[in-house]
């Protein structure tokens, strides 16, 4: 059931993505009266799963799920259908269009993208509000694993800015950091600004979860039990653990990871209750658990932001640039020999694992739709960023050669833009078989 919720969401999100951005070519193409022979969801190479012609355009739904085309007649695109190019330039076709119009057709998709995504973030923004973590409100450094120290930190450094600017969303935090360059933090009483180290970016990219690096620190205090054996040993809710077989306990995750460490063991814990110490012995797990949780304590960090209308229109294009920015950075990560982010990208069959879902304590699962929208948003966003790249076969390419007919005063020749195509066509399906076969791999290799 999960994995079907999954599936479902994926089809629903890039189908809204792909049919508004396709329409964001199709309005203004049939606006300046140029011919639309097609106009589909998903590709349809050798057949499609339903279609119907209106008036002269072919409407479709095709059985890939990798996007979804306008075909404009007189225009090189991925279809490279040359044949009606080898006839005189009729009026309705694109080639006919002055260069500022074929401009705007093609930049059509992703402004619509863009726009998209703005008008979810501030719907999120009004109707839900932001959570977040605020780290400010956290007195004791952060918990810096293994991960964390190979970047350059140290056990008690305060972050106090990433690539001098102040963060204190806790999520967007431990992004910033794996894309800085630089870090400031208060040591030992000192400001100190060391480099981002990229061997322990590669060592969080190789984690399931990269951003798991950087924790917040609290006190051990024991608010929900549930293992039986536990109470029974005399545990309460409320208690402080402060040591371990003697060892000092002084936050939450010391206490975890010794007793995650000590699976089948007996522990001689000391709990300050009301006051006072009092010894216990707790029998740990095989699994290494106790049955207890402390996580009550840290919802007084979280804090919610709500944005009247007005405020929440501006918040829309805030969140868009930034989820844009964030991925502009990513690409750098990608192609760093020492972080090696490549082996991270996924493509749809990651996408599906990844896609959110709400799990009741029942186990029943149900689509998480702010998350869901989120996805969607900032999907849409990546989808404008990538077609933007100036590369044959994408929106990019064709905007660069129409820029560069305006700017010379003559347009590129027939048979280069037809080269051109056919080499980003030859690439986009390369590359796009590449990111299929690795989520396959992963797959097979159980590294999925």
């Amino acid at each position: 059931m999960e994995l079907a919720i999954k599936i479902f969401q994926f089809i629903l999100s890039i189908s809204i993505l792909v049919i508004l951005h396709e329409l964001g070519h199709f309005l203004p193409a049939k606006y300046f009266k140029t011919k639309v022979e097609k106009f589909y969801l998903f590709f349809d190479p050798w057949f499609s799963l339903a279609k119907k012609k209106i008036g002269e355009t072919e409407y479709g739904i095709g059985w890939l799920p990798f996007g979804g085309y306008v075909k404009i007649a007189g225009m090189v695109d991925e279809s490279m259908d040359t044949e009606q190019l080898k006839q005189p330039a009729q009026p309705w076709e694109f080639r006919a269009k002055p260069a500022w119009q074929r401009l705007i057709i093609m930049l059509g998709g992703v402004t619509v993208n863009f726009f998209l995504a703005w008008i979810i973030y501030g719907c999120l923004s009004f109707f839900n509000g932001e959570t977040s973590f605020d780290t400010a409100k956290v007195d004791a450094p952060m918990n810096y694993t293994s991960v964390a120290k190979g970047m350059g930190f140290q056990d008690g450094d305060k972050i106090l800015k990433v690539d001098g600017k102040t963060q204190n969303n806790l999520d967007k935090l431990a992004l910033d950091v794996l894309l800085s360059d630089e870090i400031t933090v208060l040591r030992n009483g000192k400001e100190v600004t060391f480099p981002t180290n990229d061997d322990g970016k590669a060592m969080a990219f190789r984690d399931e979860n990269p951003k798991a690096f950087l924790t917040p620190r609290f006190p051990a205090v024991i608010d929900s039990i549930y293992n039986p054996k536990t109470l029974q040993a005399g545990l309460k809710v409320g208690d402080q653990v402060v040591s371990v077989d003697g060892k000092k306990i002084s936050y939450y995750d010391e206490f975890k990871e010794t007793v995650q460490n000590s699976a089948g063991k007996n522990l001689k814990v000391d709990v300050l209750r009301a006051g006072a110490i009092q010894p216990l012995v707790l029998s740990v797990s095989k699994e290494g658990t106790l049955g207890l949780a402390s996580y009550k304590q840290v919802q007084k960090f979280y804090e919610t932001k709500h944005f009247t209308f007005g405020e929440s229109i501006g918040r829309g294009f805030t969140r868009s640039i930034e989820s844009l920015t964030y991925q502009v950075k990513q690409f750098k990560l990608i192609f760093n020999k020492k972080v090696q982010g490549y082996k991270k990208v996924g493509g749809p069959l990651a996408i599906i694992k990844n896609m959110p879902v709400d799990k009741a304590q029942d186990g029943s699962v149900s689509i998480d739709w702010t998350a869901f929208w989120s996805f969607t948003a900032m999907f849409s966003v990546w989808l404008a960023f990538l077609n933007l790249i100036p590369i044959p076969g994408l929106d990019g390419g064709h905007v660069i050669f129409t820029l560069y007919e305006m700017i010379v005063g003559k347009p590129v020749p027939q048979k280069i833009l037809e080269n051109a195509q056919m080499v980003g066509v030859i690439f986009l399906l390369g590359l796009m078989l590449l990111i299929f076969g690795a989520d396959i791999f992963k797959i097979i290799t159980n590294k999925f």
